[in-house]
């Protein structure tokens, strides 16, 4: 089976003052369908980076990023916009819900963006899936921290991607909180057969996860699966 996620011989550089930086150097990381991935290391070791590259939000200095078999690098820019909306799904540690919208209006967003039909009823539906349907009118202030985190898996969920993307998200809550975050994203990989790659400083965080892939200095130190 193809892996949901590939990278080989992956490096990133960026220039800082004229000085040429390596965030990422020789990364090679397998992901399968379904797989719940924990990237962990310190700050700077390139969880970030990693995750901008599967996104397909940033490309390789060198070497080539496979999403579902596909090499990001050989997209033009409509059909990566194509790739973004249809099979990746983004959460943040900050939310990014959209503050004068509703709780439904946010999740439903992708979707009119998109041109989809059915939005409010798919919206409600993947609220309905993280039991949240019920605040489906309230607007994001009205909502605990955890709630607002839920939403926005939500939003990630609501055009059925392959691939959810997650930066941090149980930064901003506490430990109960972010227990219960992780739990609904466990939920994503096994019950809707999404990968789940989780960029995280929570070593609780990534003892969930089916495989914990340890960055050091940009390069893959440790890969173990549960």
């Amino acid at each position: 089976m193809e892996p949901a996620l590939r990278f080989v011989n992956v490096s990133k550089d960026y220039l800082a003052d004229g000085a040429r930086v390596s965030a990422l150097n020789g990364v090679n990381l397998e992901i399968g369908p379904g797989q719940f991935a924990a990237l962990v290391g310190r700050s700077g070791c390139g969880k970030s980076t990693l995750l901008n590259l599967a996104g397909a939000m940033d490309f390789p200095t060198h070497g080539e990023v496979f999403i579902g078999g596909e090499p990001t690098s050989a997209l033009d820019d409509a059909r990566l916009t194509a790739l973004r909306r249809r099979r990746i799904g983004f959460i943040f540690q900050s939310f990014q819900l959209l503050g004068t919208l509703s709780v439904a209006e946010n999740v439903e967003t992708p979707l009119l963006l998109a041109g989809e039909r059915n939005a409010r009823a798919r919206a409600l539906a993947a609220l309905r899936w993280v039991d949240l349907e019920n605040l489906a009118g309230r607007m994001p202030h009205q909502l605990s921290g955890g709630q607002m985190q839920r939403v926005a898996i939500a939003r990630a969920l609501v055009h059925e991607p392959s691939l959810i993307l997650a930066d941090e998200p149980t930064g901003n809550l506490d430990s109960a909180t972010g227990n219960l975050v992780i739990g609904v994203l466990r939920r994503v990989a096994a019950e809707r057969g999404v990968t789940v790659v989780m960029a995280t400083h929570s070593a609780e965080s990534a003892a969930a996860a089916d495989l914990t892939v340890r960055l050091r200095d940009g390069r893959v130190e440790e890969t173990a699966a549960r």
